[in-house]
């Protein structure tokens, strides 16, 4: 029953003997309130001090006295309140090894914090050797190991083989095959995908790839981060800026990417609830940040926010529903838009767009 007139259970504890919830006593326990009684008599008495050691025989309180022994631990160990090094700055405030002076600021009393992390100047600006060759376009991290281990690597004219060797970009000489490598500068290119043009470098089927779109957008050697399929438009990232590359394409991040799907048929509401609660595929259950109509258009154009890199998850999600996927366009990765950028183009993110984009990811 929601309402009830029994005593709830802290009233039923209230009845034992020696123990009451409430602020006010019994009848019956008036007798701890009585100011005749001997309890009564001894309440101040209690208050006082349970030390032997501070009391005398006439029950007064000792005063103070610095210079008395305390006992700690062991009875035989007797510590002064006044040091030694009291005595050698008498009249001052003793902090550790220093008398205290308010002249200065507690920083310069107190010294400098031993456990404050130290910057080395050995490791100020140092990279490494692995991600200098990536870097230099030459090939991946991974790569570069293994001409690191076939010893094609040398620094300042010396043959390096161990992994993990660190150099500076300024001032150390880097030569793979006797060819000096330069560092390159870091590219961010925005495509605006068409149909009919594969996401890769390289295709042995010599199909056209986005990379012929970039072809002119930089001498470095850019990648696309990701991949949109052949027939999926919209935005796609291309850099060689491989650690920012990498958390992108890295499902933890949360990389939030948003679709316009246009499909054969209308969506219904229960196949739309059923996207927005999950659907379990056969590699797993899937879960969209957020799924809805396109204000304005038919109920056969959804627009679906989504951060998992899953291959084709968009489109095996209505496929599972038994709608086939007509259009399928990227209008946002990443906090990136479409804006002023037809299809087919391509433009250099903004500086103030790189910082976002590598804040936005931690």
């Amino acid at each position: 029953m929601p309402f009830s007139n029994k005593r709830n259970s802290r009233d039923d504890k209230s009845k034992r003997s020696g123990k009451s919830t409430s602020n006010f006593s019994s009848p019956g326990n008036r007798r701890y309130r009585s100011r005749n009684t001997a309890s009564g008599e001894n309440r101040n008495t209690a208050r006082k001090s349970t030390d032997d050691r501070d009391k005398r025989s006439d029950g007064e309180q000792r005063p103070f006295n610095p210079d008395r022994g305390r006992t700690f631990g062991k009875k035989t160990e007797r510590r002064s309140y006044n040091d030694e090094r009291r005595s050698q700055h008498p009249g001052k405030r003793v902090f550790g090894d220093r008398p205290y002076d308010p002249s200065k600021k507690k920083r310069e009393r107190t010294g400098p914090n031993p456990n404050t992390f130290k910057h080395t100047a050995e490791d100020n600006g140092l990279i490494r050797l692995n991600r200098y060759i990536a870097n230099s376009g030459v090939c991946s991290r991974r790569k570069a190991d293994e001409l690191i281990e076939a010893g094609v690597v040398t620094v300042n004219g010396e043959v390096v083989t161990e992994l993990g060797t660190k150099v500076d970009p300024s001032k150390d000489e880097v030569r793979y095959n006797g060819e000096r490598l330069k560092r390159e500068k870091m590219v961010y290119v925005l495509l605006n995908k068409p149909k009919d043009y594969i996401t890769t470098t390289d295709d042995p089927q010599e199909r056209r790839t986005v990379m012929q779109l970039v072809a002119k957008a930089s001498k470095e050697r850019i990648y696309p981060v990701g991949r949109l399929d052949r027939n999926t438009t919209g935005l796609l990232l291309l850099t060689n800026d491989g650690n920012l590359a990498e958390k992108l394409s890295h499902p933890r991040n949360n990389v939030v990417k948003l679709y316009n799907v246009e499909l054969d048929k209308n969506l219904t509401q229960g196949d739309l609830n059923k996207i927005t609660f999950g659907l379990e595929l056969e590699d797993g259950l899937i879960k969209p940040d957020a799924v809805s109509y396109v204000q304005g258009g038919s109920k056969r154009e959804i627009g679906i926010q989504i951060h998992s890199g899953k291959n084709r998850i968009v489109r095996r999600i209505f496929e599972h529903l038994g709608y086939d996927v007509i259009r399928l366009d990227r209008v946002v990765y990443a906090n990136l838009t479409k804006k002023d950028l037809p299809r087919g183009r391509w433009r250099y993110l903004e500086e103030k767009e790189i910082i976002q984009l590598k804040h936005f990811i931690k």
